[in-house]
């Protein structure tokens, strides 16, 4: 497989096949990452076609300071704020059940498992949505993409102390998120 530097240089040649081979490698990552941010299936994907039709046109203004998935993150972080912006918030059940989507059964797992780990994923999932956008992005960013401070910083335009200190807060927002969870669901 031809690097990211070639599979540009190719699509900057004219050769649009290398952009898709772009798109190929980084779109289900990319999905799964705003699917976490945006919180809906439709939204992350309209985020991401934006994206990579943004990324196409500005192509020829890519450095490579950065990793080109940096540099396309940061377009898609950037179009999921403005949309943000531009629209009133909803919440609906099947948008959180979209979301939450259905995870693998484990035919080997006892149910009574099953039911635990769901009911931690969803507890997880309601803290997460319950945090601030700058929290659940930087959160998302180092657990689940497993950026550095500096990676993340670069994408978020951020420097790296406030990442540090922006991801110190999410945790501790997080847990206390989960903590009021788990009280309520004592209760």
């Amino acid at each position: 497989m031809r690097d990211d530097a070639q599979l540009i240089s190719d699509t900057l040649a004219g050769n649009t096949e290398a952009f898709g081979a772009l798109v190929l490698k980084y779109q289900g990552r990319l999905f799964n990452t705003f699917l976490q941010v945006t919180r809906s299936r439709e939204e992350a994907e309209d985020v991401l076609q934006e994206a990579f039709v943004q990324a196409f046109v500005k192509l020829d203004s890519f450095r490579g300071n950065s990793a080109f998935y940096t540099w396309l993150y940061r377009i898609a972080f950037n179009l999921s704020i403005s949309r943000k912006r531009k629209k009133k918030p909803e919440a609906s059940v099947d948008q959180q059940r979209e979301v939450a989507g259905t995870e693998p059964i484990d035919l080997g797992e006892l149910p009574e498992d099953r039911l635990l780990r769901e009911e931690r994923a969803d507890q997880l999932h309601r803290a997460m949505t319950a945090l601030h956008d700058e929290h659940r992005a930087v959160l998302t960013l180092r657990e689940m993409e497993g950026f550095c401070y500096e990676t993340i910083g670069e994408i978020l335009d951020l420097p790296a102390g406030t990442v540090r200190s922006r991801l110190h807060r999410a945790r501790m927002q997080l847990h206390e998120q989960l903590k009021a969870i788990l009280h309520e669901n004592s209760s």
